[in-house]
């Protein structure tokens, strides 16, 4: 649920009821935990005016990792770990099945793991010079599979370009795609249940862009998928 929500449920509901909902959510705790710096880095509290001493970019859950560590460690996590956690092995093999749901749980496991989109970003700038936009599925796919790594904008608008030349689009048709293919590159996965919500379900939702896509739109939400994760760019 939304912070502002947790905040309002944590303060209004009764011990007994709190402590239950607490104990179906320990990771809550270690995000709390982070919240207030993690080692070596505590928050300190303290009267004496501040300096600024050394001002450094850390990674990884002690922030002491190196930018290139960083990316060989979250290599060796991806690699050891294809098997143990299912959302990994969609990622690499079939990300046309990824859900939302499925991403969000992955980036919940990786951030516990002190991996973040935005860290591996900037690891991977500062390692290698290289400055791209990619997604957490992009990292993955590159150092499990060695797939090229590249804006994930850029991805998407490939995809949609390679859909329209083997498909004949009506008008409408087209402007649907490019509203999903806006949504995709938002939300990285766009699926049934994504439809189903913000500014698409006030717009009639799955249920009516199914009918305007002659009811493939699972099919065609599939195979754009596939396309935005094809390497020939």
């Amino acid at each position: 649920m939304p912070v502002k929500e947790l905040l309002a449920f944590l303060k209004g509901a009764a011990v007994g009821e709190a402590s239950d909902w607490l104990a179906k959510h320990v990771a809550l705790a270690t995000c709390l935990d982070q919240a207030t710096g993690d080692a070596p880095y505590k928050m300190i509290v303290s009267e004496r005016v501040d300096h600024v001493r050394e001002v450094k970019r850390g990674y990884g859950k002690q922030n002491n990792a190196r930018p290139a560590d960083y990316i060989e460690s979250f290599k060796a996590f991806v690699e050891g770990n294809l098997n143990k956690i299912p959302a990994l092995l969609v990622v690499t093999q079939r990300p046309r099945e990824l859900t939302r749901e499925e991403l969000r749980q992955l980036k919940l496991a990786l951030d516990q793991e002190g991996f973040t989109e935005k860290a591996l970003q900037a690891a991977w700038t500062e390692s290698k010079n290289e400055d791209f936009a990619a997604t957490i599925i992009g990292y993955i796919r590159q150092l499990a599979l060695g797939s090229p790594l590249m804006p994930y904008t850029e991805r998407v608008d490939h995809a949609l370009q390679r859909l329209r030349q083997k498909h004949q689009f009506t008008d409408p048709q087209r402007k649907w795609l490019d509203r999903i293919g806006t949504q995709m590159k938002h939300e990285t996965v766009v699926d049934k249940q994504s439809l189903d919500q913000g500014q698409l379900k006030a717009d009639g939702g799955f249920v009516r862009l199914n009918k305007v896509f002659d009811g493939k739109l699972e099919s065609l939400l599939g195979e754009l998928a596939d396309e935005v994760w094809v390497d020939a760019g």
